[in-house]
């Protein structure tokens, strides 16, 4: 099973903090008043983000605190994939554990448009506007990492795993 990804282009510039997807404020409250302050720093996303959209950012997207609520919010939030030119360590190494597609990719912020639509091939590293039909390859992730976002997760790959040892 491939994992494709189409949805509509949401932009963000470089160095999106972590404390914008996951703030401390709101952290208590119920999931339909906490999602409003997800990348709250884009005006009309909060209101205008569909599952399946996608996030097209520049460079140390995820950077700062570890919060593994950052790419668990995105996530439940319906986001397909992000695409970016760099991410925080921390945050790529977290959206893999969740199972959110991540791909870091050289010239990505300059190639979309807000709104445009995309299509990701995460097993080839393909990215596709289709909007302007446009093309761009970035680095394939090794097979391991691969494998545990088609699991479901690092804790979905685990449990798989552990059925099959007991």
């Amino acid at each position: 099973m491939s994992i494709v990804i189409t949805g509509k282009v949401w932009k963000f510039g470089d160095h999106i903090n972590t404390d914008y997807m996951h703030p401390s404020f709101g952290r208590e409250e119920p999931w339909e008043t906490r999602k409003k302050y997800i990348l709250h720093i884009h005006k009309g996303f909060t209101e205008g983000c569909q599952p399946g959209d996608v996030i097209v950012a520049g460079k140390n997207f995820g950077c700062g605190s570890s919060r593994e609520g950052a790419p668990a919010n995105l996530k439940q939030l319906g986001i397909g994939c992000v695409v970016a030119e760099s991410f925080g360590r921390i945050f790529f190494r977290n959206c893999i554990a969740v199972a959110l597609p991540v791909m870091a990719c050289n010239g990505v912020s300059e190639f979309f448009a807000e709104g445009d639509q995309m299509q990701l091939d995460f097993e080839n590293a393909l990215v596709k506007n289709l909007t302007t039909g446009k093309e761009l390859k970035g680095p394939t992730l090794s097979p391991d990492l691969i494998n545990i976002v088609k699991s479901g997760g690092i804790l979905e790959l685990l449990k798989r795993e552990s059925h099959l040892t007991a």
